[in-house]
């Protein structure tokens, strides 16, 4: 794509990808079922008093069967025994989409995805790109507290900010621990982004400051104005090599199939190209913090400085 001067290209991620993906393959291994107990797609449909076109959708990965379909299936194929891993395949592709709003019923401290103090613990190295937002691990409370208020309403979720807020600061403990590395790459529309007063905005810059002076953080920022190679169509954290998150405004996604994990490793590898690190990164930082000063009204009676 050529944009005024620059060419780059979009690296655009499916968030519904991984769950399609995996439909599409429990699909093929009933398929292949079928095939292998010499039933046409017609005549399993008979047997399991299903209409032929559902057969196809299941096949297909365009629909979903549920257990008690796995069950007649494997039955119809005099595969019994295949029953049970194929019902907790079926299991593992639906956990992989999460509701938030089915989530948020019991409020927003549920609202989690793959973001749980577990997963933050058991991961040695975390990659996180974000393109809109600062990521959770390096919010402050005033931060966090004006987002998730926004989400609260929009879900439609109970109000427990405080105590969904406290779940986040705990996770932030992580940082301080031995034997865990943070490979951070923002696009500078996160640092202009606000959520909440210029005062919240310029707390969580001075915030991102502090933090990059750590010995196992690695904070990169993609200037604005720049050329570059890509852009990411959405912001996604990688856990070691195991687990990629990405969420979309209604539900969180996570990739755990190995190919599709190594795809998103290469595209942050992509992207980490065209940040700027230690001193540039700060010189971003302050120039947006300046900015914000002069949006800050000045006590009574001080020149804004």
């Amino acid at each position: 794509m050529r944009c005024g001067n620059w060419r780059y290209r979009t690296v655009t991620t499916n968030p519904s990808s991984s769950a399609q993906e995996a439909r599409r393959a429990l699909g093929g291994r009933l398929r292949d079922m079928r095939k292998d107990a010499g039933l046409s797609g017609r005549e399993l449909a008979a047997v399991t008093g299903q209409h032929p076109t559902r057969v196809s959708k299941i096949e297909n990965g365009a629909q979903a069967p549920t257990d008690h379909d796995i069950r007649r299936w494997c039955a119809a194929c005099a595969a019994d025994d295949q029953a049970p891993d194929l019902i907790a395949t079926l299991r593992s592709v639906d956990s992989s989409y999460l509701e938030f709003r089915r989530q948020a019923r019991a409020g927003m401290k549920r609202v989690l995805g793959a973001h749980t103090l577990q997963q933050y613990e058991q991961t040695k190295v975390f990659r996180i790109y974000e393109h809109n937002v600062i990521p959770g691990l390096f919010q402050t409370a005033e931060y966090s507290t004006a987002m998730l208020s926004f989400w609260t309403a929009f879900l439609g979720a109970p109000n427990d900010i405080e105590d969904a807020v406290a779940v986040r600061m705990e996770r932030q403990r992580v940082i301080r621990r031995g034997g865990k590395r943070f490979v951070v790459v923002l696009e500078e529309q996160a640092l202009r982004t606000w959520f909440g007063t210029a005062e919240t905005q310029a707390g969580q810059l001075g915030r991102l400051l502090e933090l990059l002076s750590r010995p196992n953080i690695s904070l990169g920022i993609i200037p604005l104005m720049t050329e570059r190679t890509a852009v990411g169509s959405t912001g996604f954290w990688i856990f070691d090599d195991t687990l990629v998150a990405l969420e979309t405004p209604t539900a969180s996604i996570q990739v755990t199939q190995p190919q599709e994990c190594t795809m998103y490793a290469r595209m942050f590898e992509v992207l980490k190209g065209s940040a700027v690190y230690g001193r540039a990164a700060r010189g971003l930082i302050v120039g947006i913090l300046n900015e914000l000063d002069s949006s800050i009204p000045s006590p009574e009676g001080h020149e804004p400085h």
